[in-house]
């Protein structure tokens, strides 16, 4: 049995004086050749697979030991992104600070006398569409057009949009123009009010293109024109209205339910301001409910007693109209709670608070309308 691997003998040493490889070497042969170097090949320059040896190998870079200067660079390295890392913290946390703002405090006084400001306006309303008659509709057009001016007052005191004189200009000129079209022409309709507002708006984009301060908001001064002018010319429905059979027990139900609706909600935010619908909103989601449940319940009360109005439709008509006054009374809150929180400086506080109950009052006259020619 020979061995599998070579004797040290006749091997040249290695530098570190160990024993290494002087060449080929091959076993011994069984025939009688002895073993030594295989004269077959020639210089080997390594160490066969089965010597077990393997040459030095050059240690690597990473392998190398660290001096106490790398460590102090990695330490100060560490050291740096922990300090980057807690001062990006700090700033999130400071940012979670500013979003979180406090939420606005009701006040009680302020919202009675929001709720007495809309009851007045209903009643207003009411009894002038009383007065209206076939020979009289001067006294309610002019009624209607006191609502408009307050409306124009509210809605550009409250959003001052660019170029304010000429918003509220065209708007002063579209609601007296509107209330002309609803009175003048013999038959009641609608389409003349149609070409006011386009009219208008025409009127608001020329003016806007002439003036040259200020150009670069010229969008918002047009949105704002196109919004005070859709305003004034759904209150001018209610003078056609007037003019139509049933229209005046359908003005009736319509803003007795208004009127009730928001003045019921306002007073529920005084006394029971519960949910909260938004921290920045200071309005409860109960004066939404129960405004708009009364307000129905008022105009089923009176669709009994006025003809050709029955409960249930009087019910049918005077939940549209609740509705979208409360709603458009809650959408003013939400306007006017984003606009504080863009940090847009405060207004005339009174105007501020005018436009819920006048928004809802504007919403409800073209669905008292609606309601009237399509239901009743």
């Amino acid at each position: 049995m020979y061995p599998s691997t070579p004797p040290e003998t006749g091997r040249d040493s290695w530098p570190d004086n160990r024993p290494g490889p002087a060449g080929p070497h091959r076993a011994p042969d069984p025939r009688g050749h002895p073993a030594g170097p295989d004269p077959r090949g020639g210089p080997f320059d390594g160490p066969r697979p089965s010597d077990g040896s393997r040459p030095s190998e050059s240690p690597r870079p990473s392998d190398a030991p660290r001096s106490a200067g790398d460590h102090r660079s990695t330490d100060a390295s560490r050291a740096e992104a922990a300090a980057r890392a807690e001062a990006v913290g700090d700033l999130d946390e400071q940012d979670d600070d500013e979003e979180e703002l406090p939420p606005v405090p009701i006040r009680r006084l302020l919202s009675v006398a929001i709720a007495g400001f809309a009851g007045l306006v209903g009643v207003g309303l009411i009894f002038g569409a009383q007065t209206a008659g076939p020979g009289a509709r001067l006294p309610f057009t002019m009624v209607v057009f006191g609502v408009q001016l307050l409306f124009i007052l509210a809605w550009t005191m409250a959003t001052r949009p660019p170029a304010l004189l000429l918003v509220a200009g065209v708007s002063v000129a579209a609601a007296a123009a509107a209330d002309a079209a609803a009175v003048l022409p013999e038959v009641a309709a609608l389409g003349p009010l149609g070409y006011v507002a386009a009219g208008a708006l025409l009127v608001g984009v020329v003016g806007q293109l002439v003036r040259r301060a200020d150009r670069a908001r010229v969008t918002e001064s047009l949105g704002a024109t196109l919004f005070i002018v859709i305003g004034v010319v759904s209150f001018a429905t209610l003078i056609v209205l007037s003019r139509i059979p049933v229209g005046t027990q359908a003005i009736i139900v319509c803003l007795t339910a208004t009127a009730v609706a928001v003045t019921v909600a306002r007073l529920t935010d005084a006394l029971l301001p519960w949910p909260r619908l938004a921290p920045q909103v200071p309005r409860g989601a109960a004066g939404v409910v129960l405004g708009a449940m009364l307000g129905t319940l008022a105009a089923a009360i009176l669709g009994s007693y006025l003809v050709p109005m029955t409960p249930t439709r009087g019910a049918v008509v005077g939940l549209v109209a609740a509705a979208a006054a409360v709603l458009a009374d809650l959408a003013v809150g939400y306007s006017e709670a984003g606009r504080q929180m863009a940090g847009e400086p405060p207004t005339m506080w009174v105007a501020r608070h005018m436009q819920g109950p006048l928004g809802g009052f504007a919403l409800a006259a073209p669905a008292a309308y609606a309601m009237s020619v399509f239901f009743l």
